[in-house]
């Protein structure tokens, strides 16, 4: 699955903005496939280009003309066979557990702040699923997926919160780790 398909997926909701996508994203994909205007606006460029999605722009007072998305029939077809055609594995791309991984050649202050960095990070984002969760939807997935997002990243974050004390204690001596700077 890549920014192009969840684009056409989002634009089946309805007529969008760039910044509606990133939105979108923001507060329903974020626990599971991050995205930015950086991959997100190319994506729309190529999608428009490819006819699987239109752009209109539309006039606003005191400010440029915004761009609104709509996806066409032929990416409507496109979004549906790539959906039939995906297989369900569940990939999971993390810095932080590389970081974690490799923790013993970091000072422990370091590590200390990336812990709670992450546990930060991952506060604000439950804020957010619950937030979403309470918000009405007609369709049965989307609350599924929240909650599923929510109970993973409240597992990760028990863990880490059950788990910090011995992993810092388990940490070699500060001159043992890679230097800083």
């Amino acid at each position: 699955m890549d920014v192009k398909t969840l684009c056409l997926g989002v634009l089946t909701f309805g007529d969008m903005t760039g910044y509606d996508i990133k939105k979108h994203f923001e507060e329903a994909f974020s626990h599971f496939f991050p995205a930015g205007f950086g991959s997100i606006y190319p994506a729309l460029a190529e999608l428009t280009r490819d006819g699987l999605a239109t752009c209109q722009d539309v006039a606003q007072d005191k400010r440029p003309d915004k761009k609104v998305y709509r996806v066409t029939d032929e990416g409507r077809r496109l979004l549906r066979e790539a959906l039939l055609k995906t297989p369900p594995r569940h990939r999971v791309r993390s810095e932080f557990v590389v970081l974690l991984y490799f923790a013993h050649l970091l000072p422990p202050e370091h590590l200390a702040a990336i812990l709670n960095q992450r546990t930060a990070d991952m506060e604000a984002l439950l804020a957010l699923l619950r937030e979403a969760e309470q918000t009405e939807c007609s369709l049965p997935s989307h609350p599924f997926v929240l909650g599923f997002g929510r109970v993973t990243l409240e597992a990760q974050l028990d863990y880490i919160k059950k788990h910090r004390a011995s992993l810092m204690r388990a940490m070699p001596a500060q001159e043992e780790a890679l230097p800083v700077g």
